[in-house]
């Protein structure tokens, strides 16, 4: 293959000074952005390409991966980490690669972590607004210290070993529940240990069969009355119906969401103007001591960096006909 064809699929224009600064000197790949996420509908626009390349909320189904097969392309890049849109058994089926970017500055994901924590705990953004109508009373406004506080991570891979660094610069007590975790700086334990004993619980573990909703209404049953919780991975992890209950009983504190499981139906768009829809989603932003982020905890000018500089090396192996050093089978 002397040149590779590719549609990127939800491309923002942040991404697109990314990928461009990547194929500045390169003519091994020809790339065309989509503004439009990629599912049964819009599937028929990968016609004359050879990859595509598509994001978190992108349609990879068996329906979309057939029609793809029907187009002729060959390859599919996620420029993630998760692969778990895209049916693997299907790609399979029809001989279509499918490569990831495994790890993209991991650091970018625990600070906002961090974020969250520092911010339903301190309520810097009430704070922020009060400040701004010269209102200076600290009512309301009171938080607690991380230092010695019992704070649990469950995965421990590279974003959730960042995020176990960073806790214990804070000086917090890190209980780590994860099936292929090796000692560290941090307590290994077994999950119910975890979500009994910790004041705080950060989910970092991969979204597939066995983590689907994780975290429900047994699970919330078994933690500390005013637990916090925070979600940066992937948004099935929890069970939102079970959130509302436990954010009412007042069992659940705080809750803080980068990821939504519904959000591919919300997040990345500007959609002042639209009548909400969701009504799970309406109900979870309601509450004063839930705070929520439309997927941003990638979104630094390092990860965008990687992430832009993997894919397009995962395209050119793919192109040479190398190993292909990122492929999920």
């Amino acid at each position: 293959m002397t040149q590779l064809t590719m549609a990127l699929f939800s491309s923002q224009k942040y991404e697109q000074t990314s990928f461009d600064a990547c194929l500045k000197n390169q003519t091994d790949i020809k790339l065309t952005h989509f503004e439009q996420s990629l599912d049964a509908q819009t599937a028929i626009l990968c016609q004359g390409f050879d990859a595509v390349c598509v994001f978190v909320n992108d349609v990879v189904d068996k329906t979309v991966i057939e029609q793809l097969a029907h187009y002729g392309i060959k390859c599919i890049l996620l420029r993630c980490a998760g692969f778990n849109n895209v049916d693997l058994a299907a790609a399979n089926a029809h001989n279509i690669k499918v490569c990831r970017v495994p790890a993209y500055s991991p650091e970018a994901v625990a600070e906002h972590c961090i974020a969250l924590m520092l911010t339903l705990n301190r309520k810097t953004h009430k704070a922020y607004n009060r400040i701004r109508e010269d209102n200076f009373d600290l009512n309301g406004l009171l938080g607690f210290n991380l230092f010695k506080k019992t704070i649990g991570v469950i995965g421990c891979g590279k974003i959730g070993l960042a995020l176990v660094n960073i806790l214990n610069g804070f000086g917090a007590n890190v209980l780590v529940c994860d099936p292929y975790a090796t000692e560290g700086n941090y307590t290994l334990c077994d999950i119910d240990t975890l979500l009994t004993q910790s004041d705080a619980i950060s989910l970092h573990c991969p979204l597939n069969e066995s983590t689907h909703h994780l975290i429900d209404e047994t699970a919330f049953s078994k933690m500390k009355t005013g637990v916090m919780l925070i979600n940066t991975s992937r948004g099935a992890l929890v069970d939102s119906k079970a959130c509302i209950s436990a954010l009412k009983s007042k069992k659940l504190g705080y809750l803080g969401l980068d990821v939504y499981e519904q959000e591919s139906e919300l997040f990345f768009k500007d959609r002042r103007d639209e009548i909400m829809q969701d009504d799970i989603f309406s109900r979870l932003v309601s509450f004063p001591n839930v705070l929520v982020t439309g997927h941003q905890g990638f979104f630094t000018k390092e990860a965008l960096a990687e992430i832009a500089q993997t894919t397009i090396d995962n395209a050119l192996e793919f192109t040479h006909n190398k190993p292909l050093s990122n492929e999920v089978k």
